[in-house]
């Protein structure tokens, strides 16, 4: 059973609404896997046409966002929810959070692309990139934790967070201690946001996850 079957219920009306909550939610949730997909190319392949899409992309995003924010507040106002509704409401203006930072780390990973296009690729950038892929299958997962109400989601995507911790770690430690550098030091401090942001972004997809957990269990990691 998934997200939008468990709220729909005996299908009253607070139960519709918060349904129609969930798919905004969903959708919202493709459109940040989408920017964060095509953020990867842009930094990664020098790929300047993916920053557009990103910026498209990103107006979209922060419509779902403060659509759904009341939409909640509108609920959680009009329609005195109950334990179980309460938790997914709280949830949902929870991750959606999570979701609209992620549309803005993809965001900032294209105007860093679109700095870093003028210089050489530095010999970091392989590693960037696994990083990349990394923390776009969390978010993938995430997502579908959410989908699927997924109990053990958050679990789950905690170690692959320890993953992502482990080789920002690693190239963080590469870059701020890199010697002879020729040139201006503006490439090593760009990558340096750069592998930052993947980090976050990482972060917050746990947190996604965490909260599918919580919709179903009640409980907090």
């Amino acid at each position: 059973m998934g997200l939008s079957d468990q709220i729909i219920g005996d299908a009253t009306q607070l139960q519709k609404r918060t349904s129609e909550v969930a798919q905004d939610v969903l959708r919202m949730g493709a459109l940040v896997e989408e920017s964060f997909r095509y953020s990867h190319p842009a930094l990664v392949n020098r790929d300047l046409e993916a920053v557009e899409f990103i910026a498209v992309g990103e107006i979209e995003i922060d419509r779902y966002y403060r659509n759904i924010e009341m939409k909640c507040s509108s609920i959680l106002t009009l329609q005195s929810p109950v334990a179980q509704d309460l938790r997914i409401l709280s949830a949902f203006m929870q991750l959606v959070r999570d979701l609209e930072r992620i549309g803005d780390y993809a965001q900032d990973l294209g105007e860093i692309a679109l700095k870093l296009v003028l210089y050489t690729p530095h010999p970091c950038m392989p590693e960037v990139a696994v990083m990349s892929k990394q923390a776009q299958m969390m978010l993938s997962q995430a997502m579908i934790g959410l989908t699927e109400l997924d109990a053990q989601a958050g679990e789950r995507i905690k170690q692959l967070d320890d993953t992502v911790d482990y080789a920002y770690e690693r190239l963080y430690n590469t870059l701020a201690y890199q010697k002879d550098i020729k040139g201006v030091a503006e490439p090593i401090i760009l990558l340096s946001l750069a592998i930052r942001h993947l980090e976050r972004m990482a972060d917050h997809a746990t947190n996604i996850a965490q909260r599918a957990s919580y919709i179903v269990t009640g409980e907090r990691n």
